[in-house]
């Protein structure tokens, strides 16, 4: 099976979406008949190239980060790219991986319904979507913090390169939290206070020298 995958975050390689596509592909290749090529929709220039890879792909994975609550934009010129191919009888089976920085998988699952959608109109086999809340920091994460979302991604893959198929209950706890309880909501606001939640978030407004222009409201 050749899987082509395309990694629709703006950061490419530097990505969070690469690190879980590396683990999800790591068990993919464990099979040897398997194989994959990986294009990043930051690097693609023109819509042409969108449809070729496209139209030659044998199945399909697409992956990206939801930004608050919206897809990036060259996620979504890749979308009206493929507009030529839904007069198509048949296009290949596509599977998605929504990775977001919120913990709940409710703010993924309308894109889960838009790409449902989206898969039926190109007249493709739909995979299903494997979405994962709490992604973002996995960078800066120790090893023991991030094994077992490391190996839930590579037995993912194995599966997937043994039988094409996503497996549910995979899927099912990767997807957890749908909702935070109450009494996790009281611990983020507790922990909110010490600074930690934004201690990430802060380190990466330090990098790029915009720390004090954090409350900025450009747009008021």
């Amino acid at each position: 099976m050749k899987l082509t995958i395309y990694n629709g975050s703006p950061k490419g390689q530097k990505s969070n979406t690469k690190i879980l596509l590396d683990q999800f592909t790591y068990g993919f290749l464990e099979n040897e008949d398997n194989s994959i090529e990986v294009l990043y929709l930051n690097r693609i220039k023109n819509q042409d190239q969108f449809v070729e890879s496209f139209e030659k792909a044998e199945q399909i994975l697409f992956a990206f980060p939801l930004y608050h609550d919206s897809v990036p934009a060259n996620v979504k010129l890749f979308i009206e790219s493929l507009e030529p191919l839904i007069s198509k009888k048949s296009n290949p089976p596509i599977g998605y991986i929504v990775q977001s920085g919120f913990s709940e998988a409710i703010h993924s699952r309308f894109v889960e319904k838009y790409f449902i959608k989206l898969t039926k109109r190109l007249n493709s086999e739909y995979l299903g979507t494997i979405i994962k809340g709490g992604v973002e920091g996995v960078q800066v994460k120790p090893g023991w913090m991030t094994k077992k979302l490391f190996d839930f991604f590579n037995k993912l893959g194995k599966i997937y390169g043994e039988t094409g198929k996503f497996d549910e209950k995979i899927i099912n706890q990767l997807a957890k939290p749908e909702k935070l309880t109450a009494g996790a909501i009281l611990f983020y606001k507790i922990l909110d206070k010490t600074g930690l939640t934004n201690f990430y978030w802060n380190s990466l407004l330090k990098k790029n020298n915009a720390f004090e222009k954090r409350f900025d409201t450009p747009y008021l």
